[in-house]
This record gives structure tokens, sequence and C-alpha cells, in this order.
């Protein structure tokens, strides 16, 4: 996945350093660290190489375990700010390239995974305050090398549940909605790809808090992920999973099922 530069990119890389360096000498290996704290082996790898940030809480026990004398915890706590705060949701992209089993409900565009490049460049455009024309292709070739995901050996088993505004919305035109809608049409028919409908007009509707993302890691944690005007949310606490895993297959009882859906998809392709 490519990422924006970081102006101190390398103060991460010296506290993740530092950890590989203290948990070499405790004779800790990555996998048997991170099962100390129900943390998977990927993302104490991402720490040791700078590309996650080490939370001070994490760090408190690192210290604790590793008898660093809190070396690590004062490690974080001078970090400059741009670095305390994470990149635009990168703690779940990287759990998001492991993941085994992913399911997605929006109800505000079509799901990144499932974007053509043209309707990407279309989000990004409408942002407010505006990105800039080369912050713009960044953030779009990001999004295209993340689809790289769901055409893997071995890819996630992947849901999505997308509500009938987005595809009756025109964002960025009409060919880029056209080109959007026949790759959502050629996604139904990708085995291991599920692909439903809510549609409009329906009495009741289970996500009206807004779009998530339900993850399930290698090590079979279930974790949940939502975005806010400001910010997001990587959610582990099992009660806060397990409430939207409940709305989600409530989603997806109240949605089109998948032939209805192709259905609907070339209706729309014909009506253009």
């Amino acid at each position: 996945m490519a990422t924006r530069n970081r102006k101190n990119a390398s103060a991460m890389k010296m506290v993740g350093a530092l950890l590989a360096l203290y948990r070499e000498a405790a004779g800790y290996t990555q996998r048997s660290l991170g099962e100390v704290f129900s943390i998977s082996e990927q993302q104490i790898a991402s720490i040791e190489q700078g590309r996650r940030p080490l939370k001070s809480d994490l760090a408190e026990k690192l210290d604790d375990l590793l008898k660093t004398k809190g070396a690590l915890s004062l490690a974080v706590s001078k970090m400059p700010e741009v670095d305390l705060i994470p990149l635009w949701a990168e703690e779940y992209l990287d759990r998001e390239r492991e993941a085994i089993a992913i399911s997605v409900y929006d109800s505000l565009a079509v799901p990144g995974q499932l974007q053509t490049e043209a309707y990407a460049r279309a989000v990004f455009r409408s942002r407010v305050p505006v990105y800039d024309d080369d912050e713009i292709e960044q953030l779009v070739a990001t999004r295209m090398e993340r689809q790289k995901i769901l055409h893997r050996k071995m890819p996630p088993t992947t849901s999505f549940v997308i509500w009938e505004a987005v595809l009756r919305d025109r964002l960025g035109g009409k060919a880029v909605y056209v080109e959007q809608v026949r790759k959502l049409r050629d996604y139904a028919d990708v085995p291991g790809v599920t692909l439903q409908v809510l549609p409009l007009g329906r009495a009741s509707h289970a996500g009206l808090d807004g779009p998530f993302v339900l993850l399930e890691t290698p090590e079979h944690q279930r974790l949940a992920y939502m975005e806010t005007q400001r910010g997001s949310h990587l959610i582990a606490d099992p009660d806060g999973v397990g409430i939207l895993t409940q709305k989600y297959a409530m989603l997806r009882t109240q949605a089109l099922n998948t032939e209805d859906t192709r259905d609907l998809l070339d209706r729309l392709l014909g009506e253009r």
C-alpha cells in the first residue's frame, strides 16, 4: 500500500527499533510477545517497523514486562505530535490487509474496496476542505492498491451491503456512474464476494446509525471499524463488536438477496 511520507517518520522507527531491541534481549519473539497482550504478531511487527505508533498504554505494559525502567513510555511521550496521531485509518488498513473475513455496510458511498478509479477520484474531490490534485492522486492510488486484497490467491471472505441511495446518486457524473455500477455488477459474480443492496422504501432499517466494517483476524479476533466526520474508531470490545454484528445480520435479512441484487444492477445499467 502506498502511504504519505511522514516528516517525522524516523521517530516512529526509533521507538520501533527500541522495542525490537528490548524484546530480543528479553527472549521474546514477535509472536510470543503479542500473545502476552492478546495482539497479533503483525501488530508487533508494524510497530517495530515504524508503520504503526506505539500507544502509551501498551508502552507502559511493555516497560513492565521487559524491565526497561520506563524507557518506552518516555520515548513515546517525547515523540513529535505528528507521530502520536496516526494517518487516517492506518491501523484499520493494517488489519484489513491481514483479515480473513470482511463485512461492510455503507450508506454514503460505494465501499472503497469496490470503487473504480474515477469514482474514487470523485469521492476525494468532494471533500471539504478540498485536497490538492497531488493529494487526490496519491489517495486514489492508495485505494486502488488496497483492492488487491480481493484478488489474492487466498482472498478474505467478503460481504457488502450497500444502501440503494448510493446507487441512485451520480457522484462524478453519468460516465463515472455507469462505470461504477458495471464494476459492482462484475463483483457480484466473483466467488467469495457477496454483494447485496438494501432497497429504498423499507419500513425498517437496521443501519440508520451509519456505515461500519466488521473484520476477523487470522487469530479469529473480531473487530469493528467506524468513521466519523473528524476521526475513526477501531473497536475490539466484544460487546461493541457484538452489537454491530447483530446489526449486520439484520441488514442482510433486510437487503435484497444476491440474485435480486444482480437484477437491480442490470436494470440500473439498462437505464443509464
